[in-house]
């Protein structure tokens, strides 16, 4: 028997950022048939599977127990069990663990395949009215050390750039922005595919004071015009 076929699979599950329905056909399909789902939160996850009828145990795999679950997960995909890993919301891997399983299944021999679906980025960059032929995603912004040296490099970036902020940082961000970036054409996504999702667009001094005037609230997909000057 070869090898490589007794051992497990592991898939990358790309789950919804908001509406439940915006799932693929192909992801019930997998999520429904593995022996084991992996989830950033559990009871998150539980909420979309109860939604398709889908029973199936979970364990849990998030940035503090990556490292040990890991080694867990490796050693089930090892047995011959098949494993779909998912995020809270959209696809794993992108500003959420997923690197060192997925490294360490290549390293072991085991198949991994991504199953494609929604992710926020993507979904506001198309929209953002900003170029889209060229960009680059930061994620988040380191919380202390380094971050002034990252907003700093990111100043002379000539493609459109993408972050990631969450509400009781977005105003300090946005003032850095303006800062260290200067006064440029910004588009603040938030919210994305749920009920109340938005779109701020403007010069960061003027989405700051739109957000000023009020208590932000979810979750933000930043988008910045890159550095224009031709110089």
């Amino acid at each position: 028997m070869d090898e490589r076929s007794s051992k497990g699979t592991l898939y990358i599950v790309s789950t919804p950022i908001g509406n439940l329905e915006d799932i693929t056909f192909r992801a019930v399909k997998i999520l429904s048939s593995v022996d084991v789902i992996a989830a950033e939160d559990t009871r998150k996850t539980k909420i979309l599977l109860d939604h398709y009828n889908i029973s199936k145990p979970m364990l849990s795999y998030f940035d503090h127990n990556e490292r040990f679950r890991a080694s867990q997960l490796i050693e089930k995909l090892l047995a011959g069990q098949s494993i779909a890993l998912v995020s809270d919301a959209g696809t794993p891997g992108i500003s959420d663990p997923a690197f060192r399983v997925v490294r360490e299944s290549i390293n072991q021999g085991i198949t991994v395949v991504p199953i494609p679906g929604p992710s926020a980025l993507l979904a506001a960059l198309v929209v953002s009215g900003l170029p889209t032929n060229s960009f680059v995603f930061e994620g988040f912004l380191p919380l202390k050390k380094g971050r002034k040296t990252r907003l700093e490099f990111l100043r002379s970036e000539k493609r459109t750039i993408i972050l990631y902020e969450s509400p009781h940082r977005i105003i300090k961000t946005l003032r850095e922005l303006l800062e260290y970036l200067g006064d440029r054409e910004i588009v603040l996504a938030r919210e994305v595919s749920k009920k109340f999702e938005e779109f701020l667009r403007g010069r960061t001094s003027d989405v700051l004071k739109k957000l000023a005037s009020n208590t932000p609230r979810g979750e933000f997909v930043i988008l910045l015009e890159g550095n224009q000057d031709p110089s």
